[in-house]
């Protein structure tokens, strides 16, 4: 069991140079745990490639509810405050702090490409790279 971020969940879906490393990922570790933020921001990131071009709102759709269908009963609720800190202490949005506090909630690690959380949480944070080779 692992948490991930959006760009882990949308790169299952949106061909891109991390396919391979996601592919990899998914067939290492199929159980997938993410706090509720995940659809906003997928719903962001669809709606960016409808509007250039690379995904009609049809194709859009598909996706999030493939997506949808794949998390459901693995979304959790991160807690404010803790949010809150992690953000302060790490100079990181509340945004990726809802992953990183998700993923210390369940004691679990979290798989991000995200440069900034990895060098700010190298305690709980890890790339789909390194979490394959382990």
């Amino acid at each position: 069991m692992i948490v991930v971020d959006t760009n882990v969940i949308a790169g299952t879906y949106l061909s891109g140079e991390a396919s391979e490393i996601i592919e990899a990922l998914t067939f290492k570790e199929k159980e997938w745990f993410a706090p509720y933020l995940w659809r906003s921001e997928l719903r962001n990131v669809l709606a960016l490639y409808c509007r250039q071009s690379l995904l009609n709102q049809e194709q859009a759709l598909v996706i999030a509810r493939r997506a949808e269908d794949r998390m459901r009963n693995r979304e959790r609720w991160p807690v404010s405050e803790r949010v809150l800190q992690l953000a302060d202490l790490s100079g990181c949005t509340a945004y990726d702090c809802e992953f990183v506090s998700v993923a210390l909630d369940l004691q679990l690690p979290l798989v991000t490409f995200d440069k900034k959380v990895l060098k700010q949480f190298p305690s709980i944070a890890v790339s789909p790279e390194e979490f394959i080779s382990k």
